[in-house]
């Protein structure tokens, strides 16, 4: 969502003393700001709240800030976050309440006075993952959301946005919670790729997109992967964690953040630009260093194919599928875990057909998917249907919800968390 974001004028002025925001965010970038709701009109009038440059939590009010104590950078992971304002409260502390995943966090910092009035809720621009009308085209949220509320007047607990599984035990959102969302209240779900922006809390207060919103099949209720800002080395990471850029000049790589130990499995990897020889993607087992990759194709723990057609194992090249790759093309994995195996396509069609799986891949180990070489650029699509921004052409058969350009082989998933529940 870098880049992009939602706006909407209120049409009146709201309660500027009580409100609550509830939504689920699930990052990429880490260590540098990012606007989840805000406003301003002036460079001393503005309000928002967001992640910090220390990826903490935070709420300032016209440099009046308070931040949580904790700092959350997982990218594998969603989080649910909930800011309660209250500015009638007797102790400061009460009047701004940060919660990730239904618990209350400790904060530090300057809190409004009793029974001030905040600049959220005017009739001014009101920005999702931007910073305002004045501060346009600034501090994007970087990351996937869904699940936005705003409830004007109104101070709810997490436990009416959310609970806990009572099998799982993981913190998971309440679809339909039964909450009112007052004068300038909205609820966007986020789930209509033609309107991103659409107002399911009954009261119309529809959002504007700016720049391109996608609409991603990976939510809190099933998390998918995405490639790790904190498992990575000289690479940058874009498109909401789904598409890598390598540094010239340097051997670089990324690993994927959920790994997989059991199943059957499939996920497509598109070439992006002009690779060299030692560009690849393939698998590695976790728990290796990657603060010197030198190339997967060359380190242990590691299954990989490259570019100029050659499938690299624990470091030494296995096999020669005579199949190179260029730009355009999308290699698809086909992962057998159970029977240690992995068969090769590119565009749809085997790779190799005198010998058509490679065998002796590890078994009882977690493995991770991942990308490296030096100068190029790649793209994965793990169930979303997407290659970067641009949408699959033509969705293939057994996706099992999730959106592949090619026909997933029967009995194998797309890497999700329900998926991984039930075939693994």
């Amino acid at each position: 969502m870098a880049s992009s974001y939602l706006s909407r004028t209120f049409d009146q002025v709201g309660n500027r003393r009580k409100w609550t925001w509830s939504g689920w965010y699930k990052r990429t970038s880490i260590g540098s700001q990012g606007n989840l709701f805000a406003t301003s009109s002036g460079s001393t009038s503005f309000h928002l709240i967001y992640f910090d440059g220390n990826n903490k939590l935070a709420h300032n009010i016209n440099q009046t800030a308070c931040n949580t104590n904790a700092a959350y950078t997982d990218t594998a992971a969603w989080y649910h976050v909930v800011f309660t304002i209250d500015t009638a409260q007797a102790t400061a502390s009460d009047r701004i309440k940060i919660y990730v995943n239904g618990v209350q966090q400790t904060t530090t910092g300057s809190y409004p006075s009793q029974n001030s009035d905040m600049t959220i809720n005017t009739t001014v621009r009101h920005d999702i993952s931007n910073q305002g009308a004045h501060y346009s085209n600034n501090n994007y949220y970087d990351g996937a959301m869904a699940h936005l509320h705003f409830c004007d007047g109104y101070a709810y607990a997490p436990s009416d946005f959310g609970e806990t599984d009572s099998t799982t035990g993981i913190w998971k959102p309440k679809t339909s919670p039964s909450v009112t969302y007052g004068t300038n209240g909205f609820f966007l779900k986020m789930d209509n790729s033609a309107n991103m922006g659409l107002d399911s809390g009954g009261g119309a207060h529809n959002f504007t997109t700016s720049g391109t919103i996608l609409q991603y099949k990976d939510t809190p209720s099933n998390n998918m992967p995405q490639l790790n800002n904190n498992d990575k080395y000289a690479a940058a990471i874009t498109n909401a964690g789904h598409t890598v850029t390598n540094e010239s000049n340097s051997a670089t790589g990324v690993m994927s953040t959920l790994a997989v130990k059991t199943g059957k499995w499939y996920w497509e990897a598109k070439v992006e630009d002009s690779p060299n020889d030692y560009f690849n993607v393939g698998m590695r087992k976790t728990g290796q260093n990657n603060y010197n990759v030198n190339d997967w194709a060359y380190s242990s723990g590691a299954f990989v194919y490259a570019v100029n057609g050659y499938i690299y194992k624990d470091g030494s090249q296995s096999t020669n599928t005579g199949t190179t790759a260029a730009v355009g093309d999308i290699i698809g994995f086909i992962v057998d875990l159970d029977a240690g195996t992995v068969k090769l396509q590119k565009n749809g069609a085997n790779m190799y057909s005198g010998n058509a799986v490679v065998t002796g891949l590890n078994t009882g180990d977690f493995w991770h998917v991942v990308q490296g070489a030096s100068n190029s650029k790649a793209s994965f699509n793990f169930g979303n249907g997407y290659f970067g921004t641009t949408a699959i052409t033509s969705a293939g058969s057994n996706g099992n919800g999730l959106l592949f350009e090619y026909d997933v082989p029967s009995g194998h998933y797309g890497i999700s968390t329900k998926n991984m529940a039930g075939n693994s």
